[in-house]
C-alpha cells in the first residue's frame, strides 16, 4: 500500500486529533480519527488500517483494554497498535507492551519526528507480515 497507508488515530482530545491528523497527512498518510473505543470499533468495521495509534486514557473503555480486545480478536489481531499517551512514566511502556502494543509514542507528539516514528512502526509490521506500508517521497 504505497503512498496512502491508513492510520487510525484513537484519541479523545480534539487538539491532539487535529495535530496528529495534520502531521500524518502532511507525511502522506490517510488518517481516520476515533474519539473513543466505541468509535474505534465502528471505524474498524469499515476496514483494517495499517496502524492504530491508541491513546491510553479514553472515556469509557480505556486504550489498553481496547488494545487487549483487538489483539484477542483474529480479525484485528495483526493490526499493529502503538500507544500514544501523555503518561510517559516509568513502567508505562511495559504496561503498553503487555497489553499488546507494538510500541509507545509519548505526547505531546514531536511534529519533527512523529511521521518518522510512524513509518518505523509500519516498517517493522511490514517485516513481520511481508506487506509494504512504507511511503515513497514524490
Amino acid at each position: 500500500m504505497k503512498g496512502d497507508a491508513l492510520i487510525l488515530v484513537v484519541e479523545d482530545n480534539e487538539a491532539n486529533q487535529l495535530l496528529a491528523r495534520a502531521v500524518l497527512e502532511l507525511e502522506g498518510f490517510t488518517v481516520e480519527v476515533a474519539g473513543s473505543a466505541v468509535e474505534a470499533r465502528e471505524a474498524l468495521r469499515d476496514g483494517a488500517p495499517a496502524l492504530i495509534l491508541m491513546d491510553i486514557q479514553l472515556p469509557g473503555e480505556d486504550g489498553l483494554s481496547l488494545t487487549r480486545a483487538l489483539k484477542a480478536d483474529p480479525a484485528t489481531a495483526a493490526i499493529p497498535v502503538v500507544a500514544l499517551t501523555a503518561h510517559a512514566m516509568t513502567g508505562d511502556r511495559e504496561v503498553a507492551l503487555e497489553a499488546g502494543c507494538a510500541g509507545y509514542i509519548a505526547k505531546p507528539i514531536d511534529t519533527r519526528t512523529f511521521g518518522f516514528e510512524v513509518r518505523q512502526f509500519l516498517a517493522r509490521a511490514a517485516a513481520r507480515t511481508g506487506e509494504d506500508h512504507t511511503l515513497v517521497a514524490s
